[in-house]
């Protein structure tokens, strides 16, 4: 008898120990962020400035991976936010950038639209879906994973922020309007019509309350982390006398756009925060067992770096003010989730350059190209060679696209072409490197600047033609900085993980990139990784 029943004790508790240990720990919710334009020396330059509960808490108890690279050109919203949620490169999901020249339509198409789901909740009937995306999200993975009893909401100031971190199956994703209204939308590919919540929200017009004066957070003459307030770096709104503190959004208002001039302001972030919030309890997130994840973009550190530039004042302000965001984001889902239940990931979906007028008047090789007197000069080559400047036939984000059509009329070979427009490509100033499609699509093992073109190279999306520019040089305007390159001050980006299933204050410098995201939140999270993965799960956050 006292055999059987210690057998019988020795099953249950080797019954329950096997219960217990899963080779995972499934949070309640996930929460992706996305923070457009934030280079990885932002989290340093301004750490003595943030709090003790924004980004220094993730840092402090979760890991930061310190050595975080986008693998791929070219570095912009669409493809960085398309690559950190597929965990696949350019190449196989298909978004090769905000915008691109579509060869067989002959015409640019944008990475989030599709004109047979026209908007919600707006006059503006422009169609937004995910459909241009080839390959599923670790969003819809989870979807499946869970047979579509996960909730996913995706939220973000722009419409690609949202739609393409949502995937194919989100329940609904929303963006701000701008505009007279400040309200947010959607479109008909997730629902007929807003949710009452949302709909609600509007109508209360919470966001009047930041038409105010934007002042910096702390006094002015503390932010020696930046160069000076007033320069000719930085870009003016209308009616501006001079680019420095305090700007008067709300007496330039109707001038600048109305709702609109808020996404160039810390207080955009602001304003997505309140939404992603009334989102989080309206929509129940996190309230059972079953993941559920809610995706959000902050769009206005992009549209305040474009304005301003790297090293402005305003730059700072807006890192200082978002810091206090993700702090009331995180002690929200303390509250709502528990703290421990949930798991958060921080990254961007690019970096962004110095002022080149900034570095130039500190002796550092930098400058500004001018693409219509490129396309000109380059024009005059090709009617010298071939008598005939139709050839080419769009020049979009460093590709050159040919007119097969018209080659195959001259009888000329096509890679005999590519080759010849490439030599000609070679000689123009500031080019740094050219690629054919063809030797591109024939790579093998590459590395550098080659790896890079080639992850972003679809075959049957991409140019003939791919050339980079010299680093610090752009095709922008005077005052303010972009992105889009395959330089560093591009593609290094933060990449932060915290709450349920990661090592406390951790870190690591081993080199790590945009598609490991997905594979390593499939693998936390228990599910499958999405079906284009190109990227590989990182270990150091990994290992017990």
């Amino acid at each position: 008898m006292k055999k059987i029943l210690v057998v019988g004790a020795l099953f249950f508790f080797f019954h329950v120990t096997a219960q217990e240990e899963k080779p995972y720990v499934a949070p309640k919710l996930v929460v992706g962020i996305v923070v457009d334009q934030m280079r990885f020396d932002y989290l340093t330059r301004f750490w003595d400035r943030y709090s003790d509960n924004g980004f220094r808490r993730m840092v402090n108890q979760g890991f930061n991976a310190k050595n975080h690279h986008f693998n791929y050109i070219p570095t912009a919203t669409g493809p960085g936010h398309a690559s950190v949620y597929t965990g696949a490169i350019p190449a196989v999901h298909g978004i090769l950038g905000n915008n691109w020249y579509d060869k067989f339509a002959k015409e640019t198409v944008y990475c989030a639209g599709d004109t047979a789901y026209p908007a919600l909740g707006t006059e503006n009937k422009n169609g937004m879906a995910p459909t241009r995306m080839l390959t599923t999200t670790i969003t819809d993975q989870l979807r499946i994973h869970y047979q579509f009893k996960s909730k996913v909401i995706a939220v973000s100031l722009k419409d690609r922020g949202a739609v393409l971190p949502g995937g194919h199956t989100a329940n609904a994703a929303y963006w701000y309007e701008g505009g007279s209204t400040g309200d947010w939308i959607s479109s008909t590919y997730y629902m007929d019509e807003l949710p009452k919540w949302v709909q609600k929200y509007n109508k209360s017009k919470a966001v009047e309350r930041y038409k105010t004066v934007w002042e910096t957070l702390e006094p002015l003459n503390t932010y020696t982390e930046s160069g000076s307030d007033q320069n000719a770096y930085e870009g003016l709104s209308k009616g501006e006398e001079h680019s420095g503190f305090p700007h008067h959004l709300d007496k330039l208002w109707d001038q600048n756009g109305s709702f609109s001039s808020l996404s160039a302001t810390p207080f955009g972030n602001s304003i997505l925060t309140d939404f992603a919030l009334e989102a989080l309890e309206a929509e129940e997130l996190g309230t059972d067992e079953i993941p559920d994840f809610l995706a959000i973009s902050y769009s206005s550190t992009d549209y305040v770096g474009h304005k301003y530039g790297v090293n402005s004042v305003e730059v700072q302000d807006t890192y200082m003010r978002l810091d206090l965001e993700i702090a009331r984001l995180l002690n929200k889902l303390d509250q709502t989730v528990g703290e421990g239940e949930y798991l958060v990931f921080l990254t961007s979906d690019h970096g962004a350059v110095h002022v080149p007028s900034f570095l130039s008047d500190h002796k550092i090789p930098s400058g500004y190209i001018n693409s219509k007197e490129l396309m000109e000069s380059l024009n005059q080559s090709i009617e010298k060679r071939f008598g005939r400047t139709d050839i080419l036939e769009n020049l979009s984000s460093n590709e050159l696209f040919l007119n097969h059509e018209i080659i195959d009329e001259l009888g000329l070979d096509l890679r005999a072409v590519r080759e010849q427009i490439a030599d000609m490509v070679l000689t123009l100033p500031l080019v740094e490197q050219v690629f054919t499609a063809h030797d591109i699509e024939r790579l093998g093992y590459a590395t550098g600047m080659k790896e890079l073109v080639r992850n972003g190279h679809n075959p049957k999306r991409s140019g003939d033609v791919i050339f980079t520019i010299q680093p610090a040089y752009i095709s922008y305007g005077k005052t303010g900085s972009t992105h889009g390159s395959p330089h560093i001050y591009d593609t290094h980006v933060p990449l932060l993980f915290f709450g349920t299933g990661i090592p406390e204050g951790e870190s690591t410098a081993e080199r790590t990139e945009i598609p490991d995201i997905a594979p390593t939140l499939a693998v936390l999270l228990g599910i499958g990784m999405p079906n284009g993965t190109t990227g590989t799960p990182i270990e150091d956050l990994l290992e017990d």
